[in-house]
C-alpha cells in the first residue's frame, strides 16, 4: 500500500450537513497519523481506523474548527479505551487550550504531548514529517509528509492568507491538500486571513503540485465554484475534498 490521505470533515469554518470540520488520516499502512481534529471528525475517523491504531495526532492550529474534538478524544483515551502516551504534535497555542479544556484531570496520560513550530521535522513510525508557518492570525502549521527514505510527497496547507506559499514545503509536492475558503470577488486581498480558490490554485502552480486537491470550503460555498476558480489558475484539473473519500499519493514519474 502507498501513502494516501483520507478525509475525515473539510468543510471550512463550521461543519456542514455533509461534512464535519477540518480531519485528514494520512497513512502508508504502516504508520497511520491523524491531522486535524476539528468537530464530527472523531467519529468520521473511527470509520476508517479504530483509534487502537493510531500512532499519532498532528494538530495545526488552535482555532475551533481544528482542534475542538481534542477533549473529546481523551475522554475516549482515558475512560473508554484505557490508552495512554498517544502522540500529539502541535504548536503551543493548542496545548495550552487542551490543559484549559481538560483543567486539573491533566493532558497526560492520555497524550504525549510534543510541541511543534516552523521548520520542524519530526519522523512518526515510516513517515516523515516537516512543518511550515502559514499566515493566520494565530500560529498554523503546513505539513510535509512523506516517507522516510524518500517517496511521494503529500502536502496540506491547514489554514493561511496570501503570505505563505506551498513551496515552502518543497518544489517536489506529487499532492496538494490547499485550503480555498474564498472565491476572489469576495475578499480584498489585503484583509484576507484564508486563500481564495484562485490564489490556492495559482500557489499550486507556482510549487509545482503535480496534483491539486482544494479544501476548507464553508457551508454557504459553491464548491463547483470554488473548484472552477482553483482550476484556472492551475491550469490543470483540480479536484474537491470530499468526505470519506481516499486519495493515493503517487509519486513524481
Amino acid at each position: 500500500m502507498g501513502l494516501t490521505i483520507t478525509v475525515l470533515g473539510c468543510s471550512g469554518t463550521w461543519a456542514s450537513a455533509d461534512s464535519g470540520c477540518s480531519g485528514y488520516l494520512v497513512s502508508d499502512g504502516t504508520t497511520k497519523i491523524w491531522i486535524d481534529c476539528g468537530p464530527g471528525s472523531l467519529s468520521a475517523l473511527q470509520q476508517h481506523c479504530s483509534l487502537e491504531e493510531l500512532d499519532a495526532l498532528v494538530v495545526s492550529h488552535s482555532h475551533p474548527d481544528h482542534c475542538m474534538e481534542l477533549p473529546v478524544l481523551r475522554n475516549a483515551l482515558k475512560y473508554g479505551l484505557h490508552i495512554e502516551r498517544l502522540p500529539l504534535y502541535a504548536p503551543r497555542d493548542v496545548l495550552r487550550l487542551l490543559e484549559l479544556l481538560v483543567g486539573s484531570q491533566g493532558i497526560a496520560p492520555s497524550f504525549t504531548p510534543r510541541m511543534i513550530g516552523d521548520r520542524s521535522r519530526v519522523e512518526i513510525g515510516t513517515l516523515a514529517l516537516s512543518f511550515s508557518r502559514t499566515d493566520h492570525p494565530v500560529e498554523t502549521l503546513a505539513v510535509r509528509v512523506e516517507p522516510v527514505g524518500g517517496g511521494p510527497v503529500l502536502a496540506y496547507s491547514a489554514d493561511t492568507g496570501p503570505g505563505w506559499v506551498p513551496s515552502r514545503l518543497g518544489d517536489d509536492i506529487d499532492l496538494a491538500f490547499i485550503e480555498a475558503t474564498l472565491l476572489a470577488a469576495e475578499v480584498q486581498e489585503a484583509e484576507a486571513v484564508h486563500l481564495t480558490a484562485r490564489q490556492a490554485g495559482a500557489a499550486a502552480k507556482e510549487a509545482g503540485v503535480r496534483r491539486l486537491v482544494i479544501t476548507h470550503v464553508p457551508p454557504t460555498g459553491d464548491p463547483e465554484a470554488h473548484r472552477l476558480e482553483a482550476e484556472e489558475a492551475f491550469g490543470a484539473p483540480v479536484e474537491l475534498a470530499r468526505p470519506h473519500t481516499t486519495y493515493e499519493v503517487d509519486a513524481t514519474p
